[in-house]
């Protein structure tokens, strides 16, 4: 019997339409005459969901008792009988309750399969069971149901069921998902715009992998070479020619393609000979790089190509990008070029891309420079011109006479070609090697080193001048040509540093791993010190194992007196230490820049400082005022002895004294705390606690039916000073019953979220909007026509100043349904998953 088929809804969370797109999918076959059943199907009670079962044939369920209650299965004995051509099986996930035919649903589906029947099922990415830590790292939940991944990649088809968060969230909140108690909480916890982001990040990740499956099974069954890559680090390499801003785009394109792909753009600077590089093309290319999100790089570099390629490998890039080259078809006799040289080069590690584009066979707008100064090779060729072209040359000539003038012709374009070659030396050795020959060959007497006629000197004199003349015009044109390229880039460096100083860069480890780069070190540093006597301390640096001491690198700059930059991995010549110079100039100019800034920002903290405390003097003025009076007046009447008060009356006196006190109390103690968390006094004693010791005693300054307290005891236990969090919680909780109305209660409750626990303060006020949410964070800030003896707005900025000393965040969100929920995060200590609380339904109850 043949296998039957798999077919599975995945979706990224509970509740967006698997098991509504599976019974659409069951009455699509129904209409198609196809015999189709449900064999289990929960509706979890949602109305649509339960409509969509009507006019499908149902297996009745299996019942099972287990610890007094009575539970019902799929009767996988009933399906095998009925024998249907496809089945409806929801929660492939699921657990079976003890006493089922298997342990899991799952291995139920196994058995159907297997007997020829078709089956349809749902599951969500959170139960996929190698992805149980990811799920729980982003939710805090550990799923206690899951299904081996490979039951699902075996699926001979498998839908993604997607829906935005946004989308998700509102269909909750409109009670299509959960009923209408259990809303609040869910949204507030499990169901977070952020939870459901990651959530469906992973499942379209997942699928996307089941789907490169397919096509990689697909390719090596039609034998197709090309392969798609994801994640992929590319560098493109770009010339200056305006052909850059197209291999960009490419570049950014082929990056796309897969998960966390990163563009490199490069321009290597030749440092022996001029480029067609435009500073202003180079400008623009640089900001579409950054536009589109790559990064730019600039490296001088004498062999481009292998500049290149150890580029792309100290990057650990995995393609590269370059255009097709600009040189016009004749100028290919003098090599084949950067582009295939980096392909021949690249190895297995690296693909290369060549991009065509329109400027491709039109020339460069100024020669190429080759080697350093004439390059190497070139050299050699002058030396074998200079000295076998002389030889070769007189041979050629034996074989037929053309007179002394034309030979003397020849052999100086033998001498001229070797000193356009390989430069003077060459071109010195040509001349004195064909002087011999024609002196000896060609000047009478013929065969011996003499010459008989006076003029024969004068001519060989000529010949001789004009070949180390000719030489030295050479050699003297690829010095000046090597000193035009070197202050080319020199100059392109130079402008970068100006221009980092116009646009106020202050990152002294870019500027140092921009000298790392522009010199292929190892490591840079930036030592200074305080005097000649004292040691080198560390400003700065990059790369591993950086020097300690300038004596200790390959190359030191020293920067004034008592500071130096010192770089290791190789010696630089001396050509290079004006470059370095600068480079080690702008870093001490970049180290000045940070100091002033953090002294400038500590000047600021103490303007602020001085801002608080005028704002405390203007605050007290009336907020102190108006409970001391209340005091005063009612000590007065008390002690008054022109009335008699009766019981009542001296109760509600000694009631208004007591409120007075207690607002006096709580406005100083805001106005310490302000105090302390301006001038930076506040040290917090961190030590492992229990939320439900310290969140109780908080509410002590509200009316007792007024908060309604959810701290579960299966909390992990928190890093926190209990005074700081008890003193947080009480004024997040004394705004809340403040601005809540008279018959809402303020909700105090707790959850863990991953490696950190969430006290959440829900009230159903006014709300804030979404603009105002930061601004009521800040001091003296009293949002909405709250009166003066409201306060002077200190409860909310202490609260977020505490969390933050515990290294904790305040934040505020909308509450469901209209309201403010504060969300005070503090860290967690001791997790215990088995125990961790999940949302309702999250495990086996969760709608599918």
């Amino acid at each position: 019997m043949a296998r039957g088929k798999l077919r599975i809804y995945l979706g990224a969370a509970p509740g967006v339409g698997k098991t509504y797109a599976m019974l659409s999918e069951a009455h699509r076959r129904v209409e198609r005459g196809t015999d189709c059943v449900v064999a289990f199907v929960e509706h979890h009670d949602r109305p649509r969901t339960e409509v969509m079962l009507h006019g499908l044939e149902q297996v009745p369920r299996k019942e099972l008792e287990h610890r007094g209650s009575v539970f019902t299965e799929m009767d996988v004995d009933a399906v095998l009988e009925r024998a249907p051509a496809v089945a409806l099986v929801d929660e492939l996930a699921h657990t079976n309750v003890p006493g089922s035919r298997n342990e899991k649903r799952w291995q139920d589906v196994e058995e159907l399969l297997a007997a020829g029947i078709d089956v349809v099922s749902t599951v969500n990415i959170q139960h996929l069971e190698s992805l149980g830590d990811v799920v729980e790292s982003i939710t805090g939940v550990r799923q206690r149901e899951t299904v081996p991944d490979e039951v699902v990649r075996r699926a001979d088809q498998i839908e993604l069921v997607d829906m935005s968060p946004q989308a998700l969230r509102r269909r909750m909140a409109h009670g299509n998902v959960y009923k209408s108690d259990k809303v609040d909480a869910a949204l507030s916890n499990y169901f977070r715009p952020g939870n459901l982001t990651a959530l469906r990040e992973l499942a379209l990740l997942w699928v996307a992998d089941r789907v490169d499956e397919y096509l990689t099974e697909y390719r090596s069954e039609h034998r197709v070479s090309k392969i798609w890559g994801s994640r992929e680090r590319i560098v493109v390499g770009l010339t200056g020619g305006p052909e850059g801003r197209t291999l960009i785009r490419r570049g950014a394109r082929l990056a796309e393609k897969g998960a966390g792909g990163e563009v490199m753009a490069v321009y290597i600077a030749r440092s022996d000979g001029l480029t067609s590089a435009s500073p202003k093309e180079l400008a623009v290319q640089r900001t579409l790089v950054e536009d589109l999100g790559g990064t730019f790089h600039h490296v001088v570099g004498d062999d481009i190509p292998a500049s290149l390629l150890d580029f792309a490998r100290g990057v650990n890039a995995t393609q590269i990008v370059l255009g097709s080259s600009r040189r016009k078809t004749w100028q290919y006799v003098f090599g084949p070029g950067v582009g295939a040289t980096v392909a021949r080069e690249s190895g297995p590690d690296l693909d290369v891309h060549i991009v065509t584009h329109e400027e491709v066979a039109k020339g460069r707008g100024l020669p190429v420079a080759r080697g350093a100064r004439l390059g190497r090779s070139r050299i050699i060729w002058g030396w074998l011109v200079g000295v076998l072209g002389p030889v070769v040359l007189a041979l050629l000539l034996n074989t037929v006479d053309l007179g002394l003038a034309n030979d003397m012709l020849l052999f100086l374009t033998v001498t001229v070609a070797a000193a356009l070659l390989g430069g003077l030396y060459p071109a010195l050795a040509s001349a004195a090697f064909g002087t011999l020959l024609l002196n000896y060959y060609y000047t009478p007497p013929l065969h011996r080193l003499t010459i008989a006629d006076p003029k024969n000197i004068v001519a060989i004199a000529i010949f001789v001048g004009v070949a180390v003349s000719v030489a030295s015009v050479v050699d003297l044109a690829a010095r000046r040509t090597h000193q035009a390229a070197r202050l080319r880039a020199e100059s392109e460096i130079l402008s970068f540093l100006a221009g980092s100083v116009l646009r106020g860069e202050t990152s002294l480890e870019a500027l140092l791993e921009r000298v790392r780069e522009t010199f292929s070190m190892e490591s840079v540093a930036l030592l200074e010190r305080e005097s000649d006597v004292d040691p080198w301390t560390c400003a700065g640096s990059v790369g591993p194992e950086p020097s300690v001491r300038p004596e200790d690198a390959d190359v030191d700059m020293p920067v004034g007196d008592h500071m130096a930059l010192a770089l290791s991995g190789r010696v630089l010549p001396a050509s290079d230490r004006r470059v370095l110079a600068a480079f080690a100039a702008q870093a001490a100019v970049v180290l000045d820049r940070q100091r002033l800034q953090h002294e400038a920002a500590q000047a600021k903290e103490l303007a602020e400082g001085n801002r608080i405390r005028t704002a405390l003097l203007a605050a007290v003025s009336h907020d102190l005022r108006t409970p001391l009076a209340g005091i005063k007046a009612a000590v007065s009447s008390l002690r008054s002895e022109d009335v008699e008060w009766s019981e009542e009356d001296r109760a509600e006196l000694l009631e208004g004294i007591e409120d007075g006190a207690d607002r006096l109390d709580h406005l100083v103690g805001n106005l310490l705390d302000m105090s302390r968390l301006q001038t930076g006094t506040v040290t917090p004693l961190i030590r492992e606690i229990d939320l439900d010791e310290v969140v109780p005693m908080a509410l002590g300054g509200v009316p007792e039916d007024s908060v309604e307290l959810e701290i579960p005891e299966s909390l992990p236990m928190v890093a926190v000073d209990a005074g700081l969090l008890e003193r947080a919680v009480a004024n997040l909780v004394e705004n809340a019953v403040k601005y809540s109305p008279a018959d809402e209660r303020v909700l105090v409750s707790a959850s863990a979220i991953a490696d950190r626990v969430e006290v959440r303060v829900v009230d159903r006020g006014p709300g804030v909007p979404d603009e105002a949410k930061d601004r009521i964070f800040a001091p003296f800030q009293r949002y909405g026509d709250a009166p003066r003896g409201a306060g002077v707005g200190l409860g909310l900025a202490v609260a977020r100043g505490f969390a933050e000393a515990m290294t904790g965040t305040l934040n505020a969100e909308d509450t469901p349904g209209g309201g403010l929920t504060m969300v005070l995060t503090v860290r967690a200590v001791d997790r215990r998953p088995d125990l961790a609380t999940t949302p309702s339904g999250a495990e086996r109850q969760v709608p599918c």
